[in-house]
Order: C-alpha cells, then sequence, then structure tokens
C-alpha cells in the first residue's frame, strides 16, 4: 500500500492520468460527432428515399391512369365496317337455331357455352354454344379457306393471350377473317388490319355484354 501510495505522488503521475483524461474525452467527442454526422446522412437519405417513392408512386399511378383512359378512349371510339344486330333474343334451346346472320352473333343458343378462355379451335364448333360464349362478352374470331398461315398463326396467338375470346375455321363465311361479339360483326381481309386489336378492346367483356363476368371455363371443347 505504501509504495502504491509512493508512486502516485512521482512527478508527473497527476499529469498522466489527465491526459489520458483529456484523450478519452476527446475520443468520445469525436465519436459523438461521428454519431451525428451519420444521423444526419441517414435523414438525407431517408428523405431522399421517401420522395423518390413518392415520385415513383406518383407516377406509376399517372402512368396507370393514363392507360386506363388512353383504353376507355379507345373503346369508345368507332370501328370502321362494323354493323351491329339488334333486339336478339337469348332462350336456351336444344335444337339448331338458323341464324340472320353468318356466322352468328346473336339469338337463342344451347344451354352450354364454347370454352372461350383463349381457346384456339382446329375444327368448326357448333354456332349455338358459340354464341352462348359471346353472350358472356366473348370474342370469337371466325376464318375460312384465303386466310393464310400467317393470318392463322398472328389471330391465334392473340386468342391465347386474351381471356373471353375464341377462335375456328368457318368455312362458310364470305370474309376472310370475321370478328364476333354479341351483336356485333366485323369482316376483314387479314390479321395485320389494326382493326383487329381495336374490336378486342373494345368488345372483350365490351358494352355489348349481355352477362358480364359470366364463366369462359367449364364450357364444351
Amino acid at each position: 500500500m505504501g509504495s502504491a501510495s509512493k508512486q502516485s505522488n512521482k512527478p508527473g503521475g497527476n499529469k498522466g492520468a489527465s491526459d489520458r483524461r483529456a484523450r478519452i474525452a476527446e475520443l468520445r467527442a469525436a465519436e459523438q460527432r461521428r454519431d451525428r454526422r451519420n444521423k444526419i446522412v441517414a435523414s438525407v437519405v431517408a428523405g431522399v428515399l421517401v420522395v423518390a417513392a413518392i415520385a415513383t408512386g406518383t407516377w406509376i399511378v399517372v402512368d396507370a391512369n393514363q392507360d386506363k383512359k388512353a383504353k376507355e378512349t379507345a373503346a369508345k371510339a368507332p370501328i370502321d365496317g362494323v354493323q351491329t344486330f339488334d333486339n336478339l333474343t337469348r332462350n336456351h334451346v336444344k335444337e339448331k337455331v338458323t341464324y340472320p346472320m353468318t356466322p352468328p352473333v346473336g339469338g337463342d343458343h344451347n344451354a352450354v357455352w364454347l370454352d372461350c378462355m383463349g381457346h384456339v379451335y382446329d375444327q368448326p364448333v357448333e354456332n349455338e354454344r358459340a354464341v352462348h360464349s359471346l353472350e358472356h362478352g366473348a370474342v370469337w374470331v371466325t376464318y375460312n379457306a384465303k386466310a393464310t398461315p400467317d393470318d392463322i398463326k398472328a389471330l391465334s396467338d392473340k386468342v391465347k393471350a386474351t381471356p373471353y375470346s375464341l377462335m375456328s375455321p368457318y368455312p362458310d363465311e364470305k370474309g376472310t377473317v370475321t370478328l364476333n361479339a354479341w351483336g356485333t360483326q366485323l369482316v376483314v381481309d387479314s390479321a395485320s388490319d389494326p382493326r383487329v386489336s381495336q374490336f378486342f378492346t373494345k368488345y372483350v367483356q365490351g358494352p355489348q355484354t349481355q352477362e358480364p363476368g359470366a364463366s369462359c371455363t367449364m364450357g364444351a371443347m
């Protein structure tokens, strides 16, 4: 104990302890300054990210609204060459129906619709079942022997990518390609006609739909 007391009284002993305390205080002050800088940087970064997120979210909303408006405008725009048919009956029948238009776009029909969730049929289908699919808001694409392989490929790809649509050959139709919706029909010469896309935009589950949202699955194949 006596020797420890003597060592603490040696010249320079208090100065060494004081220097250590000063050094520790300096390190703590530097650490506090560093912490403050880090918090400021973090706050600035967070603020930038929030602003960016708000800006991005705003852009997405604006872009979505613009896309929606563009689709609504396209859906309302008239399509050159479209024929419409009114006062079409909607009874379920078991017998064959004689329709006033070819292919038919409305009238009495079979109680079972055709699968129309982008289904492409390689053989002619029953008119009465296809008409029921039109009642559900589907677009039915038909074509005859004048359609080229490229036409058939392009139309098939479009139908396969479009729920509430179907496609089948129709040898007796006059036009090369006919687009059919309930009470609505358009004849075109090729799949490259821009009115094909316009017709899909306007009439797939469009305003002519008699039973909006009705199933296009679990029908006849």
